[in-house]
């Protein structure tokens, strides 16, 4: 019974540690939400820049997914997850080190 416990309580934790990896939740990232879905990557980077511009950020979308932001470097990923049973596209923009 004990050790049943302690195995459930260790896979709950491993799950959320993995959903938290997988949503872009860690230290240097940058995640933002859209209320509005983009299927051209064109319009997909220039909502990106506005976004970060807006919050007084310098960024310069240097091709191939990648950007750089006020200096670093980050890599473009893009989630698609169903939050409520309504699909929401979640940009991360990892920080390549």
């Amino acid at each position: 019974m004990f050790i049943s416990i302690i195995v459930f309580i260790t896979a709950s934790i491993g799950l959320l540690l993995l959903f938290n990896w997988l949503m872009g939740y860690r230290k240097g990232n940058i995640t933002i939400d859209f209320e509005e879905r983009y299927f051209n990557q064109k319009e997909y980077v220039e909502a990106i820049k506005n976004k970060l511009e807006n919050e007084g950020r310098e960024v310069y979308y240097e091709g191939n997914g990648r950007f750089k932001i006020d200096g670093k470097h980050y890599l473009f990923i893009e989630r698609n997850v169903s939050m409520g049973g309504v699909p929401m596209q979640r940009t991360i923009l990892k920080l390549d080190e």
